[in-house]
C-alpha cells in the first residue's frame, strides 16, 4: 500500500521538478535575450560610419539621419556619390585610405581622392555632440565637396537646409548641424562647398571652427593613446582593429550593428551579408577589446541558423545558403570570447543552435564515421543567384569546405544520389573534434552534465578515426578517397589541423614539422603558408585557393602547434605571419582576403579575387596578440 501510495507522489514530484527547472532554464533565457537587447541597444546608439554603402557617410541612430559627403568634378560633371575602401578593383576610381576609427565613432580619419580630388575627413564625437572636419589636399579650382543630408531605412524625419545649418525634425528630437567653416551655396537641399578652404560642421551651435579642429585633434590624442598601450604589437592591432572597425555597419532589417568581411561584399547583397566562419573569426578578434561587438558577431551567425539545424555557409537578405555549411570553428569562438569575458548569458544565447549544429554534421555528413562536405538541394524559388543555383552540386560541396577552388578537391569523386563528396577530409574531422571538445567545455559551464558526456563521447570516435589517416611512411595525416580506398597527396594546411584536436602523440607532431611545415618543397619559404604545396601542380595557379596564402589556415595551424612542444614552428608561424600582414598594411593600410605565396603581395592576382580590405586576413596579427598574452586562446 505504501508504494502503491508513493508512486503517484513521486511521479508528482518528478514533473513538478522538471517544471521548475524548465521554469528556471526559461528565467535564463528571458535574462539571456534581455541582455541581447539592451547589447543591441548600446552599440547602434550615436554617430558612426554606419551606412554600408559609403564610408563617407556619418549617420546618427537610432534617428537614422545620414550626413553624405560627396566630391563634385565639374570639368567631366560627375559626382562621386559613394566610397569604399579597396574598391579599385571593383570597377570604381576611388582611393580611400582608412586611417584610425574607434568602434564607438568618437573618432574617425580617412584620405579619399578621386579624379585629381585628395580629402581627408576627420570626425568625432563629444558628449553625444558630432564633429566634422574636411580638409582638401589637392582640388582644381573649380572642384567641389557636396554635403548631402537624408534619412535612411525608412526612418522618418524632416530635414531643412538653411543659411548657415541643417536641421531634421524626427520623432525623437531636433537635431541641428551648424556649419563653422567653409564657403558654400544652397540648391536642392543640398551645400556645395568649395575645396579652397577647410570645411567644419559640428551639432554644438556653440563651436567655431577653431573649436572643431581642437575637438578632433584631442579625439585624436586620446584615441592614439589607446592604441599605444599594445606596446611593440602596435601595428599588428592597427591593422586587425582598423579593418573591423571601418567594416563595422548597422542592419536595420534585425536593428543589430555586426561587422561583415567587407563592405564591397555587404553593399550589393542588399546591406549586409555574413559569412559562416569568416564571422566567428571576426568575433574572436573582436573579443581583444570590444566585449559588445564580440558577442554581437558571434550571436548574428549562429541566429542566421537555417530550420535544418545548421549554420549557414552565407547569410544576407531574403536569403540563406539552405544546403551547405562551412568549417566549424563556431564553438572554439565563442569558448575563447567567454574565457575573456566570462558572462554565462553569452553562452546560453548561442548553445542550443551550436550543439544542433555538432549534432546535424554527424547526421549528415558522416560517411563510414569519416566527415566528408556535402551540399543538399533545396527549393531555391525565385532566388537565381549562383549561390542558391549550385545546391546539390560539386561546387556547392567544395564551398562547404569555405576552401572554393581547392586543388584538393580536383580528383575526389562527387556521390551525385547522396550529394557528397567521397573523400575523408583530415582537416573537417580535426576541427569537429575540437568543436566537440569546445562544446562539452562550455556545456560543462552550463550544468548540462548528459550534454557534456555526448559531445566528449562523440569526440572520442571521431578520434579514433582520425588516426586511421595518420600515413606512417609519409609522415603525415592524409585525405582518403572514399571509393577506393586511397590516400591522397595534394597536401593543404589542413592537414595539419589534427594538431588543434590533440589526435596525435608528440613524436607524430615532431615529423608533421620537420618533414613537412619546413619542407621548402611544401609549405616552408620566405612566405608561409601557401593554401596548397608549392610542388603541387596548381600551385603556380596563384588564385584564390590555389597556391595562396589564407590568414585563417594560418590562424588554425598556430592555434595547433600551441598544444605541442614545437618552440621553432610556433616562433616562426608568428614572425612570418605577422610580417606578411604589415608588407601590406605599411603605407597603403590595406587588409587583404588572401596573398601570394611567392611575392606576399595582396594585390597580385590577376583575376583580381583578393578583396584589398576583408577582416579575417588580420588575423595574421591577432596570432602574436595571441602570443604576447593579450587575448586568451580557446
Amino acid at each position: 500500500m505504501k508504494i502503491k501510495f508513493l508512486i503517484p507522489v513521486l511521479i508528482s514530484f518528478f514533473f513538478l521538478n522538471n517544471n521548475l527547472i524548465a521554469q528556471k532554464n526559461s528565467i535564463k533565457d528571458g535574462n539571456a535575450a534581455k541582455q541581447l537587447i539592451k547589447l543591441n541597444n548600446r552599440l547602434a546608439t550615436g554617430w558612426n560610419t554606419w551606412y554600408t554603402n559609403s564610408v563617407l557617410s556619418h549617420v546618427l541612430l537610432p534617428a537614422g539621419f545620414a550626413i553624405d559627403l560627396r566630391l563634385l568634378n565639374h570639368q567631366q560633371s560627375d559626382t562621386l556619390k559613394e566610397a569604399l575602401i579597396g574598391r579599385e578593383d571593383y570597377g570604381t576610381k576611388e582611393h580611400v585610405v582608412p586611417g584610425p576609427h574607434a568602434y564607438d565613432g568618437s573618432y574617425t580619419d580617412l584620405t579619399a581622392e578621386w579624379k585629381n580630388i585628395i580629402i581627408r575627413v576627420q570626425s568625432a564625437t563629444k558628449k553625444n555632440a558630432f564633429f566634422l572636419l574636411i580638409s582638401p589636399v589637392k582640388h582644381s579650382r573649380s572642384d567641389s565637396l557636396i554635403v548631402y543630408p537624408k534619412m535612411l531605412w525608412g526612418k522618418k524625419g524632416q530635414i531643412t537646409v538653411m543659411p548657415d545649418r541643417i536641421t531634421v525634425h524626427t520623432p525623437s528630437g531636433e537635431i541641428k548641424i551648424k556649419v563653422a567653416g567653409g564657403k558654400y551655396s544652397i540648391s536642392d537641399s543640398v551645400m556645395t562647398f568649395s575645396l579652397d578652404h577647410v570645411i567644419a560642421l559640428c551639432s554644438d551651435q556653440s563651436r567655431s571652427a577653431e573649436d572643431v579642429e581642437r575637438i578632433i585633434n584631442d579625439s585624436k590624442k586620446k584615441f592614439t593613446a589607446v592604441k599605444s598601450g599594445y606596446k611593440e604589437l602596435s601595428e599588428e592591432y592597427n591593422a586587425m582593429q582598423t579593418v573591423l572597425a571601418w567594416n563595422t555597419i548597422y542592419d536595420p532589417i534585425n536593428k543589430r550593428a555586426i561587422t561583415p568581411v567587407s563592405r564591397n561584399w555587404a553593399a550589393p547583397d542588399g546591406g549586409w551579408v555574413l559569412f559562416d566562419w569568416d564571422t566567428y573569426f571576426a568575433a574572436y578578434m573582436l573579443s581583444l577589446d570590444n566585449k559588445d561587438l564580440a558577442y554581437a558577431n558571434a550571436i548574428a551567425i549562429t541566429k542566421e541558423i537555417t530550420k535544418k539545424g545548421f549554420i549557414p555557409n552565407n547569410s544576407q537578405p531574403g536569403h540563406k545558403s539552405e544546403d551547405r555549411t562551412e568549417p566549424p570553428v563556431g564553438a572554439i569562438a565563442v569558448l575563447a570570447i567567454y574565457k575573456r569575458f566570462p558572462e554565462k548569458w553569452f553562452l546560453r544565447e548561442v548553445f542550443d543552435e551550436l550543439l544542433s549544429w555538432n549534432r546535424w554534421r554527424s547526421a549528415n555528413r558522416d560517411i563510414d564515421g569519416y566527415l566528408v562536405y556535402g551540399t543538399d538541394p533545396y527549393d531555391y524559388g525565385t532566388n537565381k543567384s549562383r549561390s542558391a543555383t549550385e545546391s546539390g552540386k560539386m561546387k556547392a560541396a567544395k564551398w562547404e569546405s569555405g576552401m572554393d577552388n581547392s586543388p584538393m578537391w580536383d580528383d575526389a569523386v562527387f556521390d551525385t544520389a547522396n550529394h557528397r563528396m567521397m573523400l575523408a577530409d583530415v582537416g573537417l574531422m580535426s576541427l569537429y573534434i575540437a568543436d566537440c571538445q569546445s562544446l562539452s567545455k562550455i556545456a560543462r559551464v552550463l550544468g548540462k552534465t548528459a550534454i557534456e558526456q555526448e559531445l566528449n563521447e562523440r569526440a572520442e570516435r571521431y578520434s579514433r578515426k582520425l588516426k586511421t589517416l595518420w600515413n606512417d611512411t609519409f609522415g603525415l595525416y592524409l585525405n582518403k578517397d572514399l571509393v577506393t580506398g586511397k590516400f591522397s597527396y595534394r597536401l593543404s594546411p589542413t592537414l595539419f589541423y589534427p594538431l588543434l584536436s590533440k589526435v596525435p602523440s608528440q613524436k607524430q607532431a615532431e615529423r608533421m614539422i620537420k618533414e613537412h611545415f619546413y619542407s621548402a618543397k611544401e609549405f616552408w619559404g620566405q612566405y608561409i603558408m601557401p593554401s596548397i604545396a608549392r610542388n603541387d601542380p596548381a600551385y603556380k595557379d596563384n588564385h584564390y585557393w590555389r597556391g595562396r596564402i589564407w590568414a585563417p589556415l594560418n590562424f588554425l595551424v598556430y592555434l595547433g602547434i600551441r598544444n605541442y612542444d614545437l618552440p621553432g614552428a610556433r616562433k616562426d608561424m608568428v614572425v612570418k605571419s605577422k610580417n606578411l600582414l604589415l608588407k601590406s598594411w605599411a603605407g597603403e593600410n590595406h587588409v587583404y582576403e588572401n596573398y601570394s605565396a611567392e611575392t606576399g603581395r595582396g594585390d597580385d592576382d590577376a583575376r583580381k579575387w583578393s578583396d584589398a580590405f576583408y577582416h579575417w586576413g588580420a588575423l595574421l596579427g591577432f596570432i602574436n596578440l595571441i602570443e604576447k598574452g593579450y587575448v586568451f586562446p580557446p
